[in-house]
């Protein structure tokens, strides 16, 4: 035995030793390592866009809604488009409604991906309705961010961050019932002739805009209506997320917050 190990204390090494594997191991260490034997059911199941988990999630396999979720990637929103389970709920979310009185809304679409898993999922040429989709369909406007938007990283969406789709928005929904309405929230609002709403998305993150829409749209909303928030739950995006707590406040409602990141609020 060698002379420091006579001499210092056996509790002493062991501490040393580890504290000098932590020194030697610490990239290794993940934020999942807890998790995979502490919290989690079984295998991961569901692991990108923000949301790991082991829970079922066989709707994605399931045909109607990966017929949907294809025609979605199709649009080509981005290279790598993981979006499985916020597409499932829209999807979900506007089949629930479809037998309501009212049309679609989407304010904030880019190319398209929601509405177009939308209008395969629930059939939407044999419903009556018209779908509105509203957007730049060219980026973001950047001085519609707040100095506390702009201070939470907003600005990200900026620049180059859009490309000009609107050609491609069109073409992809020729043959449906939708309505394409260009240009910047809240000033085309007035575009949207329809009365009376069913269902509206809103993805526009920025809170002037979003919260413009939802007061323009909620005396449209039927009862039972709904209305999906894309960003509510995202840390990035608090300040909207504040702006729709107050919102629901003054309308009397709850905005339920999803594990997706997504807010869901229903009118009463």
């Amino acid at each position: 035995m060698s002379f420091l190990k006579k001499t210092i204390p056996y509790s002493v090494r062991s501490l040393y030793n580890k504290v000098n594997w932590f020194k030697n191991h610490f990239t290794e260490i993940n934020k999942f390592s807890e998790l995979k034997s502490t919290h989690y059911n079984g295998p991961v199941t569901y692991d990108t866009d923000g949301l790991t988990t082991s829970n079922n999630c066989d709707f994605i396999s399931e045909p109607r809604f990966a017929k949907a979720y294809k025609a979605a990637a199709g649009t080509k929103p981005w290279l790598g488009f993981t979006l499985q389970w916020r597409v499932y709920v829209v999807c979900w979310l506007a089949d629930y409604v479809k037998n309501l009185g009212g049309d679609y809304v989407e304010c904030g679409v880019n190319t398209g991906a929601y509405s177009r898993a939308i209008v395969d999922y629930i059939n939407f040429n044999s419903l009556g309705k018209r779908f509105y989709l509203l957007d730049t369909f060219e980026g973001f406007p950047e001085w519609q961010i707040s100095e506390a938007e702009y201070a939470a990283g907003i600005a990200m969406y900026g620049g180059d961050h859009y490309k000009d789709v609107y050609r491609r928005v069109v073409e992809t929904f020729a043959g449906f019932p939708v309505e394409i309405i260009k240009g910047i929230v809240p000033d085309i609002l007035v575009k949207c002739y329809s009365d009376s709403i069913a269902f509206l998305s809103i993805d526009m993150n920025a809170v002037a805009p979003e919260i413009a829409a939802a007061e323009f749209f909620w005396p449209k909303l039927v009862s039972g209506g709904v209305m999906v928030l894309d960003d509510y739950g995202f840390p990035r995006h608090i300040n909207q997320k504040l702006a729709f707590d107050n919102f629901a406040t003054q309308k009397g409602v709850n905005i339920l917050c999803l594990p997706t990141g997504q807010g869901v609020l229903f009118k009463e």
